[in-house]
């Protein structure tokens, strides 16, 4: 069962390991087993090293120049849920994208073993790159 100060470490590592694009760093908060719903009407990412190549692809190589702050968080039990509000550029979109997000974590001996998000995002500017020439005119 995490304290309060656990599920915050967590979280923090969580929000620090999305900003700096590091999927040797998120796995470090997962059981090995973890199972991770990005989208909780698919299939979950079953496993660490499936959650480290998901986020190779999708932080790493899908987003860049990410900002996230934690806005709330309760503890009850082994369950953690956490709401976060995010923004980022969307590099395979060539958008800026804001996204609210509900995340319910359940705890197993100090790490995530069960990550569901639950998330709406909205396109808030394109890339100046996506336009062509870089200058908006494209």
């Amino acid at each position: 069962m995490p304290t309060k100060q656990k599920a915050l470490k967590v979280l923090d590592t969580y929000i620090r390991a999305w900003e700096t694009q590091d999927p040797d760093l998120i796995v470090t908060i997962f059981t090995e087993g973890a199972r991770y719903h990005e989208r909780v009407l698919s299939d979950p990412i079953p496993d660490r090293e499936a959650i480290r190549a998901y986020w190779e692809t999708k932080v790493v190589q899908d987003q860049a120049d990410i900002h996230c702050e934690l806005l709330n968080f309760y503890v009850d039990g082994d369950t953690v849920i956490a709401e976060w509000l995010a923004e980022f550029d969307d590099v395979a979109q060539g958008v800026r994208k804001r996204m609210q997000e509900v995340a319910l974590l359940v705890f197993e001996g100090g790490l995530i073993a069960s990550l569901r998000e639950y998330w709406a995002s909205e396109q808030v500017g394109h890339l100046a790159s996506a336009l062509g020439n870089g200058n908006g005119t494209g």
